[in-house]
């Protein structure tokens, strides 16, 4: 083969592996998490009598979401552990404090997705969730994404939404000391449903 011929060939390999390279970008879109439209919500057992529903906002971070193969996708997030908000301010302020949250040592929560799975319709995101400065592995039930949806600015818009359940005395989050009786009347399982809204870029 000639030096030309080799060198020909060479670049049509480099342009076709550039055309590969090029689909396969295409096919994985980042989307921003939109903190306006995002939540976290929460609900424990009081008693054993009733749920007590709490909720957090400053949601954040980024969906890497493969447009062909959903398991191929992943999720970081924050949320501000300092809007915690049950509309109740004296409770508001003891979850805030050391006893649970600990908002001046832990103001963030964090997840970082490790796998995603799907089987019969059925999607569950498991990944690291740090709470309280305590890291574990947790599994949601995951919906979505929904359809895209451009907003006003024409930007496009998709969905999720995520429930799990965790214990929290794994994390950490207990009354201790003179007020560990008080501790009894809190369940130990949260419940948490998450709702996202996020932007592609």
């Amino acid at each position: 083969m000639k030096i030309a011929e080799v060198a020909a060939t060479k670049a049509m390999l480099a342009t076709f592996v550039i055309a590969i390279s090029g689909i396969a970008s295409a096919q994985t879109s980042t989307y921003k998490i939109d903190s306006a439209h995002s939540a976290a919500d929460f609900s424990v057992r009081h008693m054993g009598i009733s749920n007590v529903h709490g909720h957090f906002g400053g949601v954040a971070g980024t969906v890497n979401l493969d447009e062909k193969d959903i398991t191929k996708s992943s999720v970081t997030a924050t949320i501000d552990a300092t809007t915690v908000d049950t509309g109740n301010g004296q409770r508001d302020g003891d979850l805030k404090g050391p006893h649970f949250f600990d908002v001046e040592k832990f103001p963030t929560l964090t997840f970082v997705s490790k796998k995603l799975s799907e089987e019969g319709g059925q999607k569950k995101l498991t990944g690291d969730l740090t709470l309280h400065g305590v890291t574990k592995s947790v599994t949601l039930d995951l919906e979505g994404p929904s359809k895209e949806q451009a907003d006003m600015q024409g930007k496009t818009r998709r969905a999720f939404s995520a429930t799990t359940s965790i214990n929290r005395q794994e994390f950490g989050l207990t009354y201790g000391g003179s007020l560990k009786s008080g501790d009894a009347m809190i369940g130990d399982d949260v419940k948490i449903e998450l709702n996202i809204e996020a932007v592609k870029q």
